[in-house]
Parts: C-alpha cells; structure tokens; sequence
C-alpha cells in the first residue's frame, strides 16, 4: 500500500471497538497504532487505511502486509516483530513458535522474556498482529485483542 507522503495523525472511532483506532504516519510510513476512547481533536478521520481498518472489522479478510512501516527499533526486537507481522490472518501462534521464528531460542528464559518485551512494546498493533500470537504479553488492549481474535475466527 503506497501513501507516499501522507504525514500525520489520522483516527475513526469503531463501535465494534468502542473506542477509535489512531494511526499516526511519517512519509507515507505507519509509525504507530493506538486505541484511544475517543479521536483525538486534531486527527483526519479520512484515510484509505482507516476505510480498510472498516472492512476487517465488518468480516473482510485483511492481513495489512502491504501497510509500510516507519519503524525506529534495534535489529533484534525488528526481528520479533517481523516474525509478528508474518502471521497469516487468522491464525495463531505461541509465544514460543515466535521466538522461534524470530531466529531466537524458546528453551531460553531470557530470549522469551525479550520476545515478551518486544510483543509488549509493539508500536503498530493490527499492522504487527500481536493479536494472534498466544501468551502475550501485548500491545492491543484486551478488549481490542478480543474483538481482532473474534474477527478472525481465532479462539
């Protein structure tokens, strides 16, 4: 998905949510995904991605792949994300197939409790789905996560 040089914030309030999602952008980039309760004041609420964020809420299978992000993050915590991100829509995975799949090693304490932080520190919640990996910690809140799970088919 191409927003060349769309910068700034852009948010819609979703009653399957109950709360509005905000979407915060730099060059075209999505650098950040909050769930505030209400749109902010200064917010756009007309945005291409937000029609999309419409259409996944309404049963539409959307895996936001294409979304480009703006991310400032060390290489290794990138890694877990990536690994986030490549989860297809609707499934699931533990927390330990990501660490896995993030080229770390899941018998190790200290690897899952990065995996964890990581998940926890997710900037861009639904366009890294943290929603689907099992055994968070996570960056959507739970009643978000819930509703993104009940979506997607996932239990």
């Amino acid at each position: 998905m191409s927003l060349d040089g769309t910068t700034g914030v852009y948010a819609r309030s979703y009653p399957a949510l109950d709360r509005a999602v905000e979407v915060g952008f730099a060059s075209g980039h999505v650098i950040s995904v909050s769930f505030p309760a209400d749109v902010p004041a200064d917010a756009a609420e007309d945005h291409e991605l937000l029609d999309r964020i419409d259409a996944y809420l309404a049963g539409e299978e959307e895996s936001f792949a294409d979304v480009e992000l703006g991310l400032t993050l060390p290489t290794d915590r990138r890694e877990v994300l990536e690994a986030t991100r490549n989860l297809p829509y609707g499934e699931s995975a533990s927390l330990s197939r990501i660490t896995r799949l993030a080229g770390r090693d899941d018998n190790d304490p200290e690897d899952l409790e990065f995996v964890r932080e990581a998940l926890n520190e997710n900037p861009a919640p639904l366009v890294i789905p943290d929603h689907r990996v099992e055994g968070g910690p996570y960056a959507t809140p739970g009643s978000v996560r819930r509703t993104f799970r009940d979506v997607e088919g996932l239990r």
